[in-house]
């Protein structure tokens, strides 16, 4: 059995057998473990002069750069909690997570300054502002860079891995708002553990390519947390673009890349100069949305290294499962567990089916989160006993590799990212010619899905799509934005007055032309 250990004494460890070693890898410097290691205790000890203290949340917002790693673990270092937010949200939005979370800072990144100009005025709390690349929105924001350089003492802070929050990671929720994953040191570092392990990741010699974004679940733990606690070295990409990544790749030597499924499709349009680019790479690892099967053979048949399907939910820090490297790989599976994970099926009375059926995909093992933040009933909600319910439905065949076939809940999943239906339609009906709006998913070869919105119009009002999109983009994130507007005369309704979504979404499918057998 592994020690139990916190986030910042894993990566003393690191640091102290990898000191030289390359931690973060872009194309103008490497970052030693050593410098990342004196950085980020710069950054924690300012945080703690300005009055953060162990349990306090701060906010990070930032794109993937080496800042995100310093910062992530100078707040953590004094036992604060680190509230990633999703770049791509609205103000709104980001009001929201930092008021649920009451955030005692934010630390920004100068690019991003506008989205938060609207709140800073009359925002509920008197948070420690931190601007990351100079020009900060206001002259009294602390500059990271002279944080950095602090030489004072890092307090001396007790963390008990299991009790102590790490993280706390806003995720869907069924009300339609967020909810934050409470994740612990030991959720975290054991799955960091878990994943070294599945992927035979080889300290000292790997470098994983980090496109996704560091604030969601899948790159925070794989990408970022993995490397830095266990002696690999992170290359971190700022956007997705096949021609900069491959030139990121080339230029650092990357060996292990981790996307999306609608990534893999783009980069198949590469051309051989490009593709050319990617011979350091000996896997992928493909998560957040299914991987087509046709998409994966002809990825691999060109590129000629392996894609490894995997799957978690934020709630499981995130990973719990992924086809082996060196195992049978089995296409539209998901995998096996990771170590020191257990799944199994439940049925709605929390009894295990017969095998091989249809279920709840269901998790438990020291990567499962605390809870939700501040919702004690949507906890006790998302457990049976010690499972964490994940809301997935799917079987695990006689291998014991588990396939993913549906969602109970309606959350959409777009590119690898969590859409909330209702906070799409909460936006559809502030327009003031919609009198009706759902939205549901629809299945999409390159973005695992997309948004569609069925919306009614007022009486005597005819809608545009144009119109439609134009307001759209004023209020959601790009990854919210409905793809398709269906203008319906009503909306399918039970007799309570609640919208069939399961009608809208059998009439997508004889729209495409798929059986269905609701």
């Amino acid at each position: 059995m592994a020690p139990i250990e916190s986030i910042p004494q894993r990566f003393r460890a690191s640091v102290e057998r990898y000191a030289d070693q390359a931690l973060v890898v872009t194309q103008d410097v490497q970052y030693s473990f050593s410098r990342i290691d004196r950085a980020s205790d710069g950054v924690a000890a300012s945080l703690a002069a300005s009055g953060i203290v162990k349990g306090d949340r701060v906010a990070l917002y930032c794109p993937n750069i080496p800042e995100f790693v310093i910062a992530y673990l100078g707040i953590v270092k004094i036992g604060a909690v680190v509230v990633p937010v999703n770049l791509l949200i609205q103000p709104g939005e980001i009001r929201y997570v930092l008021e649920d979370a009451e955030v005692r800072g934010i630390i920004y990144h100068t690019v991003l300054s506008d989205k938060l100009a609207g709140l800073r005025a009359d925002f509920d709390g008197d948070p420690y502002w931190v601007c990351i690349g100079g020009n900060p929105f206001d002259a009294s924001d602390a500059d990271f860079g002279a944080l950095q350089t602090s030489t004072a003492d890092v307090p001396d802070v007790s963390i008990d891995a299991k009790a102590d929050l790490a993280a706390i990671l806003y995720t869907s929720g069924t009300t339609g708002f967020p909810k934050g994953a409470m994740l612990s040191h030991a959720n975290l570092v054991s799955n960091t553990r878990s994943v070294k392990t599945a992927l035979q990741l080889r300290p000292g010699e790997d470098r994983l390519l980090v496109v996704l974004p560091m604030f969601h679940s899948f790159a925070g733990t794989v990408g970022l947390l993995t490397p830095a606690l266990h002696g690999l070295a992170l290359v971190p990409v700022g956007r997705f673009e096949p021609a900069l990544v491959s030139e990121a790749i080339a230029a650092a030597k990357a060996t292990v890349f981790l996307g999306v499924p609608s990534m893999y499709n783009l980069i198949l349009r590469l051309d051989e100069e490009q593709a050319s680019k990617w011979r350091s790479i000996r896997f992928g690892v493909a998560g957040g949305a299914a991987m087509p099967v046709e998409l994966l053979a002809r990825f691999e048949e060109r590129f000629g290294f392996p894609i490894l399907e995997g799957d978690g939910p934020t709630e499981c820090s995130p990973v719990t499962c992924v086809n082996p490297l060196d195992g049978p790989r089995k296409p539209g599976s998901v995998g096996l567990p990771v170590p020191d994970v257990e799944m199994c099926i439940l049925d709605d009375a929390g009894e295990t089916p017969v095998s091989g059926e249809i279920g709840e995909i269901c998790v438990r093992g020291p990567n499962v989160m605390a809870g939700y933040w501040q919702k004690p009933a949507e906890t006790a909600e998302s457990f049976c006993g010690e499972w964490l319910r994940t809301g997935d439905l799917g079987y695990i065949d006689s291998d014991g590799y588990i396939f993913m076939v549906d969602r109970k809940k309606d959350m959409i999943i777009v590119n690898g990212m969590n859409v909330y239906p209702r906070m799409v339609e909460e936006v559809l009906y502030r327009h003031p010619d919609i009198l009706e709006a759902a939205v549901v998913g629809e299945p999409h070869g390159s973005h695992g899905e997309i948004v569609v919105a069925h919306v009614v119009a007022r009486d005597g009002v005819v809608l545009a799509d144009c119109q439609l999109k134009d307001f759209c983009r004023e209020h959601l994130g790009q990854h919210q934005m409905p793809r398709r507007f269906v203008i319906r005369d009503s909306l399918p309704k039970n007799a309570t007055g609640k919208v069939l979504k399961r009608e809208l979404r059998r009439a997508g499918e004889i729209e495409r032309g798929v059986e269905s057998n609701d």
